[in-house]
């Protein structure tokens, strides 16, 4: 039996649960057996018992958790492994692990086949309030995040939080990253809570912007909060800064341009500070990342079609801002501080 908490992403036919809580993971069998699936494989970055049977013919695949293997080659072998198997379109794919693992596996079972169904099983904090939900799935090139991927919503997200209790405090900084951004975009103040609530919230707040704009035209935007400084911070550090980690700097970063475009008051700015520290998070720059080097990061971001483009607070709520100048740019940077990236 489990307590989980269940949050459904609406989407007409294509619509899923997330459930969150202890014990979740142990809704799997059940699941599978919904889906109809006669085979499954799993792709696992965790122990085995991390997984329950799935209650069908399966194969587990060993997968690598980390942006490293976040790549077309990691799909490609994937690919391989699914036809090895003999798996088909009426079969299922079932991921467990992080961010990393949610998103090469979502990609690689929207492309073989065109599409197999996957259900999520994410055991880190990030993975649970934001990778595994929404249908985003994509892998990295050398000139970007995130440049290469897909819409494939699961068939559902099993959140079990008795996976996060072997976490290291680098992971939970990870989660943290996002969950402190979710401040400024509509879940509210998380803080205090506890991390099945907060994950909770999390989640509830990316269901309801995904079932209003599953393909990113307009409002999805807002869950990029703090994501371009973040990700040009995690390509210029070869990834050494996770992405959480970036988020929660690009979220400072993000609350001070707002301030010197004058979007946002001084409170707002000194909150965005306020909310990130009390999750124990950093807040300043890498000490040797250059700011011209994360400019031009910034500017090839996939998002950035006109100039400079971020996602900022302001008089009318959270919005896309483009075509940002440079020079207020490069100051806000040279505002942020700088510490050591160990």
């Amino acid at each position: 039996m489990t307590t989980a908490r269940r949050i459904d992403v609406r989407l007409g036919d294509r619509s899923y649960p997330v459930h969150i809580g202890p014990g979740a993971r142990l809704l799997l069998p059940g699941t599978v057996a919904r889906s109809g699936a006669a085979r499954a494989v799993v792709v696992s970055a965790r122990p085995a018992e991390a997984v329950p049977d799935p209650g069908v013919p399966h194969r587990v695949i060993r997968a690598l958790d980390g942006e490293h293997h976040k790549t077309l080659a990691t799909v490609h072998e994937l690919c391989r492994e699914f036809a090895a198997y003999g798996l088909t379109r009426a079969d299922l794919v079932i991921s467990c692990g992080g961010g990393t693992t949610t998103d090469v596996v979502g990609l690689a079972a929207s492309l073989y086949h065109r599409g197999v169904a996957v259900v999520h099983l994410p055991t880190t904090l990030l993975a649970q309030v934001d990778a595994a939900v929404g249908g985003k799935t994509a892998v990295n090139l050398p000139e970007g995040k995130n440049l290469i991927g897909a819409y494939w919503q699961p068939q559902a997200v099993l959140c079990d939080t008795d996976l996060l209790r072997t976490l290291p405090p680098e992971e939970w900084a990870n989660g943290y990253g996002e969950i402190a951004r979710c401040h400024f975009i509509g879940a509210g103040d998380l803080r205090g809570l506890p991390v099945h609530e907060q994950i909770a919230a999390s989640v509830a707040l990316k269901a309801s912007v995904v079932a209003a704009d599953e393909r990113d035209a307009g409002p999805r935007h807002i869950l990029n909060y703090g994501h371009t400084l973040g990700h040009a911070l995690e390509r210029a550090t070869d990834f050494a800064l996770r992405h959480g980690e970036g988020v929660a700097i690009g979220t400072v970063f993000a609350g001070r341009l707002a301030g010197a475009l004058g979007r946002i008051d001084e409170d707002r700015v000194a909150e965005h500070l306020a909310v990130v520290r009390s999750y124990g998070l950093r807040e300043k720059l890498p000490a040797k990342v250059r700011a011209d080097e994360l400019i031009a990061l910034m500017r090839q971001d996939k998002k950035a079609t006109n100039g400079l483009t971020f996602v900022l607070d302001g008089p009318s709520g959270v919005e896309r801002v483009a075509d940002v100048p440079e020079s207020v740019v490069g100051t806000v940077l040279a505002s942020m501080g700088r510490e050591e990236c160990e």
